[in-house]
């Protein structure tokens, strides 16, 4: 009995000793989720739409409607510096200086364009594309100007018709301006910021000529950058492509004795 009792508490011995030499068994940890992606949208489910404040249209109108805006509410003398007083300055600096320099400028940011497109800096939209955008600006800017002058009938400062509101050689300055700007400013925003000094300039001298209020030339302002605005929205015509008519095709100005102009060489392509 005794021997059997031994035997007995030997084997128990043996058993735990080697039950707790065996390696212990570690339970695999559940991987951690991966959150690199978590703020992507799941396949196949669809975008959120963006706030009507974040959209296109907003964007491309605020600044010429806050200009709009302005010279609508100072056109009957309101504001806090209002058209009386500002003419009231202006006359007071520029009693007697006239210039024709305003109807010349208006034209000068195009005259811009065309030098930087010459010179081989590349506009964001082909000459083409470039083109078709001035004209629909300039048809959106001429048709709302003169829309308006008709229908407010508000005398100019000297008293020579009732044209006065907006200012239409502002608009005309300022459409420019901005497709100057819109073309270049991925090369660089001084093309933008010349063009715009250029706009102000023709502003500034509405109001020296006695031929334009301060709401006039404000409004003008938005009323060009509208313009502009609006026709790029609504462009849908060969974005991106180079017209096959251009390909093989470069400009350079010529000049004999007494004489300057364009020469132009086109190389068919295939």
């Amino acid at each position: 009995m005794k021997l059997l009792a031994y035997r007995l508490a030997l084997a128990l011995t043996l058993g735990a000793a080697s039950f707790s030499s065996a390696p212990a068994q570690v339970a695999p940890t559940p991987a951690s989720a991966d959150t690199t992606h978590k703020f992507e949208n799941p396949a196949g489910s669809l975008a959120l739409p963006k706030p009507w404040y974040k959209g296109k249209l907003v964007k491309a109108t605020i600044v010429p409607a806050v200009l709009i805006g302005y010279g609508a509410y100072t056109a009957s003398g309101r504001g806090f510096y209002t058209n009386q007083e500002a003419h009231r300055d202006i006359r007071r600096l520029f009693p007697t200086y006239r210039t024709r320099l305003d109807d010349i400028l208006i034209f000068a940011p195009y005259a811009e364009l065309g030098i930087v497109t010459l010179a081989g800096v590349e506009s964001r939209d082909d000459r083409i594309n470039t083109a078709l955008v001035v004209l629909k600006a300039e048809a959106i800017m001429l048709s709302s100007t003169y829309a308006v002058k008709y229908l407010t009938k508000n005398i100019r400062p000297d008293s020579t018709d009732y044209e006065s509101f907006p200012s239409g050689h502002t608009a005309q300055a300022f459409l420019a301006a901005s497709i100057v700007h819109t073309e270049f400013r991925d090369k660089s925003q001084w093309y933008g910021v010349g063009a715009y000094a250029i706009a102000t300039s023709v502003a500034a001298l509405r109001m020296i000529n006695n031929k334009h209020w301060q709401s006039d030339v404000v409004a003008g302002a938005g009323f060009g950058i509208l313009s502009a605005h609006l026709a790029y929205l609504t462009h849908r015509n060969r974005w991106g492509r180079k017209p096959r008519i251009l390909e093989g095709t470069s400009f350079m100005p010529t000049w004999q004795p007494g004489a300057v102009g364009l020469g132009v060489v086109w190389r068919p392509t295939h």
